[in-house]
């Protein structure tokens, strides 16, 4: 085997026993053991609230014990087959058994990374907001075309979104969305995309060319469950309801069915109009408030609260966590990691892990802002 594969396989080896480690593995066989026992005790039902609570944990522990088994036999087979190819001088079977091995390198970064997922509301469902700045339809269509970028990353990290509440822009794009994103550690991975995002490029609405500069701003914040107790008096809401907007099929304008409720302590405003039905409407809007009410807390306990609120006071200049240039040259970069990509059209296409990951190393790690302009 050649050194450099020797060396591979030497780096999946430790990897593999970190993951091992970090995961306890004989108190997590122990516990999987123990849950599945329960699983099969029809008395757990007696109680819905907890038995949910020990089937989600049951499953997830599975997953890692099965992702880790896995990888250990993908490890094992493709140096199995690397040195049969080597003995029967197969350098097809030998080169693609290589290539299965960086792939599980960069499988295994992966999920090094989501070990940083380990707060409180990391793994749950997530609400994600898109709001243009100034500038009209130019920052209307760059709203629109952040929520395509982050429908394509959802798609390819096998997420499912649903839009619960959109407004259109007057000629093009979007004022603004809420999206709904369902999948595991949806809100640990989308966290850090809280922001605001410039653009600059060539304008495809003016007629002379010129260069524009545009923000959005994009809110994260966690879907929260039944066991997380908030408690909202009603004479801390006004609740609105008005006829729904834009695309919805022949019965969105007929009827007051949407739904608006702020929250006048803090002044949050959440709204729905994805249902026909003003009553699940407003159900669905107490959701999203008590999950925004949840993210307030859980920025306190991280000491964060003022660079959240420095975030989101200004769609504009000094506030960006992240700047796509398309013209004069292609660049990607985030200003708070100095993460970069030369594709901004991949970018846009979803390709976002990487400056997630990185976003999420420099939160739990800490370090200082990269605060550069590069336009």
């Amino acid at each position: 085997m050649r050194s450099e594969i020797q060396s591979l396989v030497d780096e999946i080896k430790q990897a593999i026993s970190l993951l091992r480690r970090h995961l306890d593995w004989e108190p997590a066989l122990k516990r999987l053991e123990f849950l599945n026992v329960k699983a099969e005790d029809p008395d757990i039902w007696n109680d819905p609230q907890e038995a949910q609570k020990l089937m989600r944990e049951r499953q997830q522990l599975e997953e890692r014990i099965n992702g880790l088994r896995g990888l250990e036999t993908r490890l094992d087979d493709n140096i199995g087959l690397i040195e049969l190819g080597e003995e029967e001088g197969d350098g097809d079977v030998v080169t693609e058994a290589e290539d299965a091995l960086r792939a599980m390198k960069t499988d295994i970064e992966r999920q090094q990374i989501e070990l940083l997922l380990s707060g409180e509301a990391d793994e749950n469902d997530t609400y994600l907001e898109i709001h243009s700045g100034a500038g009209g339809t130019e920052s209307q269509d760059w709203a629109n075309m952040l929520l395509r970028m982050y429908s394509r990353w959802a798609e390819k990290n096998k997420m499912k979104v649903e839009v619960l509440e959109i407004h259109d822009g007057e000629e093009a794009g979007i004022k603004s969305v809420t999206m709904l994103v369902k999948g595991h550690n949806a809100y640990g991975w989308l966290k850090t995309e809280s922001g605001v995002h410039r653009l600059v490029r060539i304008s495809p609405f003016d007629s002379q060319a010129r260069r524009h500069t545009s923000f959005s701003s994009v809110w994260v914040y966690p879907v929260v469950d039944d066991s997380i107790e908030i408690d909202i008096p009603d004479s801390d809401v006004r609740i609105d309801t008005y006829r729904a907007s834009g695309a919805g099929g022949q019965h969105v304008n007929t009827t007051d069915s949407a739904v608006r409720i702020t929250h006048i302590p803090t002044n949050i405003v959440v709204q729905c109009q994805n249902e026909r039905s003003q009553h699940k409407n407003r159900a669905t809007a107490w959701e999203m408030l008590r999950s925004r009410l949840y993210e307030e807390e859980l920025k306190r306990r991280e000491d964060a609260a003022s660079e959240q609120e420095a975030s989101k006071t200004d769609i504009g200049w000094g506030h960006q966590i992240r700047s796509y240039v398309l013209q004069p040259y292609q660049l990607v970069k985030d200003l708070r990691t100095g993460v970069e990509s030369t594709s901004p059209q991949d970018v846009l296409d979803g390709s976002l892990d990487e400056f997630m990951e990185a976003a999420l190393a420099h939160r739990v790690h800490g370090g200082d802002e990269v605060v550069e302009d590069i336009a």
